[in-house]
């Protein structure tokens, strides 16, 4: 039995793609996958399989097409192994994450980029904005008192962030914590 977080991109933002995660976690019991549980609202699925990671991802996209109303070319699923995710977190940036009250920081996970291509489209405003290619992964950080002067959110703007889904730091690293506990 593996175990795998799944990162669900575009679901239950600003009022769209709405799925409740009582009813995601049934319907993926009822679908074969064991251990089912999801973390916040925005997507966040720690389960066991016995499939591997691209037949997992398969088979979520075939039960959310199936079972819920939702604008298919937004919503995409990304599936990490314990591993995947514990190297996102031990590879970052130093100090990246380490001062909550000073600044924003997020992970954007990329779906089929390289991280070093879609990096010079975060345009970062220098003293605002930072960023760093990860393995597949973009890191991103912010001043928050002059978040209202970042250039980050131009990202969305951009063809790739179709192929990208955000996590801020305090969720990534619950979901191993998480994924922690369920494997102890």
């Amino acid at each position: 039995m593996h175990t795998y977080i799944v990162l669900l991109r575009g679901i239950n933002v600003g009022g769209k793609n709405i799925i409740p995660m009582a009813g995601l976690r049934t319907c993926l019991e009822a679908h074969g996958f064991s251990q089912v549980s999801t973390y916040i609202a925005s997507g966040n699925v720690l389960l066991q399989s016995d499939l591997d990671a691209d037949d997992v991802k398969a088979r979520i996209e075939g039960v959310l097409s199936e079972n819920f109303s939702l604008d298919n070319g937004f919503v995409k699923v990304l599936v990490l192994t314990p591993a995947q995710l514990q190297a996102v977190i031990e590879h970052k940036p130093e100090g990246f994450g380490e001062q909550p009250e000073k600044y924003h920081s997020d992970v954007i996970f990329l779906m089929g980029l390289d991280a070093a291509q879609v990096l010079p489209a975060f345009n970062p405003r220098e003293g605002v904005d930072q960023v760093w290619a990860g393995d597949g992964v973009i890191y991103s950080q912010r001043l928050s008192s002059e978040r209202t002067k970042s250039r980050l959110n131009k990202i969305m703007e951009s063809p790739w962030y179709a192929s990208m889904t955000i996590r801020n730091w305090n969720t990534t690293t619950k979901l191993l914590e998480l994924l922690r506990k369920m494997d102890a």
